[in-house]
């Protein structure tokens, strides 16, 4: 692996997990109606912290491959709504807006793991705990947006 292509790739996740750092969720996510099965706070930077490492990984290694256009592209597009989604949940407090972010994001993914998975079989697994952890996001996101929803419609 090229270890110059592997600290590009992570920095651009670090540059995305920055928003992350930068609108924390706070008091006012703690105030919000989450189901059961939300995971505890601790999870959220260790699970993150792992899939950037494997997707940084992941992309190091398709970077290399002849015909990586739309993986490369995939990959583009999945950082970019990556970096867009905490600012507007936790930023700008829209939690609709971010189930659209959220589409955005898991379509992205989803094709990334698509298009690198032909490309390069290890990188491709690489990606799928990531297509797991944003489907479960995803979920997540939805749910609070529509308990909020309710709550808001009976208050």
């Amino acid at each position: 692996m090229d270890w110059t292509l592997f600290a590009i790739f992570f920095a651009a996740c670090a540059a995305a997990a920055s928003t992350g750092a930068m609108f924390q969720p706070g008091a006012w996510y703690d105030s919000l109606d989450k189901p059961r099965w939300t995971p505890p706070d601790w999870m959220f930077p260790v699970a993150w912290t792992l899939l950037y490492i494997a997707i940084a990984v992941a992309a190091a290694r398709v970077a290399v491959v002849d015909g990586n256009a739309h993986a490369m592209a995939f990959w583009a597009m999945q950082i970019a709504f990556n970096t867009l989604w905490s600012p507007v949940f936790f930023g700008l407090r829209k939690l609709g807006a971010a189930v659209v972010v959220m589409a955005g994001l898991w379509l992205a993914v989803v094709g990334t793991f698509l298009t690198f998975l032909p490309l390069d079989q290890t990188a491709g697994l690489l990606i799928a705990p990531y297509v797991v952890w944003v489907s479960y996001a995803g979920a997540l996101n939805i749910a609070i947006w529509l308990r909020e929803r309710r709550r808001a419609a009976a208050a």
